[in-house]
């Protein structure tokens, strides 16, 4: 347990990890009021709810199920993923891709038959990218808040009793550990920016399958699920230590401007084809 002990909290870990929370609450919150406020007539609330919905089905019930068939359980196909590192890479932002996607898919088509608008499929990515830091970022950071406060008024000792962390939890439990006492504003910055492009590219690949499914474009999806593949490969590697975190964010930033791009493009051809 000696890792723990020679653990020290920075200075600027609390205070930064205290405005972290904050604006993984005022991202998603932010996105909705000012989506509504310009387009309160053509938007409704179910879609941003059923954004939120297709989420936590897809990627935190689905996805999950397959991950621990795959990744958690100790099996030979577990075994060769964890194992091997282009596969691990593969096997990811496949199920991302495939997961997510098809779920946006399905929950636009058979699902939300009612007010299908441009503006609407704008609202069902923000409750898509909303729910993702509400219900999945938002507890780690305040995870790694509640690790901070606790290691830095106290022992170690005191601290990992707090947390429950035994003899037995003490290998997983320190990288979250280390991960709290180096956060500083510099990682700060580079959550709120990456959560920023995530929200971004979660609206621009709701558009293009939304357009796909209004205009029977069935290409669309093949290229939505490729799309997030491609835009995943880095943070992929990043898990497994292939690739600086700088990287990942230089990548990201690239994909989610062209899905965005891209996505205006096919937002003016459903404004154009509405006038017509």
């Amino acid at each position: 347990m000696t890792e723990f002990e020679n653990i020290v909290i920075g200075k600027s870990s609390i205070p930064s990890l205290i405005i972290t929370v904050i604006l993984m609450i005022a991202i998603p919150v932010c996105f909705f009021v000012f989506w509504r406020r310009k387009h309160k007539e053509r938007t409704k609330i179910s879609w941003l709810i059923a954004g939120a919905v297709g989420f936590i089905v897809s990627a935190r019930m689905l996805e999950l199920g397959i991950h621990y068939l795959c990744i958690v359980m100790d099996n030979p196909v577990s075994r060769f993923i964890n194992g091997n590192t282009a596969a691990y890479v593969l096997y990811g932002i496949t199920m991302a891709g495939v997961f997510e996607e098809c779920g946006r898919h399905i929950v636009l088509k058979y699902i939300l038959k009612k007010n299908r608008t441009r503006e609407n499929a704008v609202m069902y990515g923000i409750g898509h990218g909303g729910i993702e830091i509400l219900a999945v970022i938002l507890p780690a950071m305040i995870t790694y808040l509640a690790v901070a406060v606790l290691f830095s008024g106290g022992s170690a000792g005191e601290a990992m009793n707090a947390l429950k962390i035994t003899e037995e939890t003490a290998a997983a439990a320190l990288p979250s550990v280390q991960a709290a006492a180096a956060f500083d504003y510099g990682t700060m910055a580079m959550n709120a920016i990456e959560r920023l492009f995530a929200m971004l590219l979660h609206i621009g690949l709701t558009v293009i399958v939304f357009y796909g499914v209004r205009d029977e474009k069935r290409g669309l999806l093949p290229l939505a699920i490729l799309l997030h593949m491609l835009t995943d490969t880095f943070p992929v590697l990043y898990q497994r230590g292939a690739v600086q975190l700088w990287a990942v964010e230089i990548w990201v930033a690239l994909w989610a401007a062209a899905v965005v791009c891209f996505a205006v493009r096919l937002y003016r051809k459903m404004r154009t084809a509405e006038e017509e």
